[in-house]
């Protein structure tokens, strides 16, 4: 946690396009929610050409949907913050205008979520549940960050 999911039409986002975006929502979650950089998952989703519809069109070739599951916790400006630079980013990696890259953020429960074998902590208890791993799993993450 947390997940986000960046969705394009396949082709449109390069190897490269991707590690740097995958850099970029780590670091912004990281430095914004001020959670570890092990916690963030990013993954690519590719969609097919006329599988995806904008109302009762096919979305547009530029198009780059983020789809965010984060802790529940975080402020409003936080969260402003977070959809800001990754909307920036992602437009700057891409060359897509701003305006054709969409960022949600979906709030989930901690205690609704499990990770590492353990139910994620609240925002600010993350090094008290990071003790409570096992050596080899700490060691592991660290490694991570």
């Amino acid at each position: 946690m947390p997940t986000y999911v960046c969705t394009a039409t396949a082709g449109r986002l390069t190897p490269a396009q991707k590690a740097e975006i995958a850099r970029s929502i780590t670091d912004i979650h990281h430095e914004e929610a001020r959670a570890a950089r092990y916690f963030v998952l990013v993954f690519f989703q590719d969609v097919a050409p006329g599988s995806c519809y904008l109302g009762n069109q096919p979305g547009p070739a530029d198009q780059i949907w983020i789809r965010g599951d984060i802790r529940a916790g975080r402020t409003t400006a936080q969260k402003e913050r977070m959809l800001h630079r990754m909307m920036q980013d992602v437009s700057r990696v891409t060359g897509a205008p701003e305006d054709a890259v969409w960022v949600y953020l979906s709030d989930l429960p901690a205690e609704n979520l499990t990770e590492y074998g353990r139910i994620l902590p609240l925002p600010g208890q993350e090094e008290a549940w990071f003790s409570s791993l096992s050596e080899d799993l700490q060691e592991r993450l660290k490694a991570l960050a």
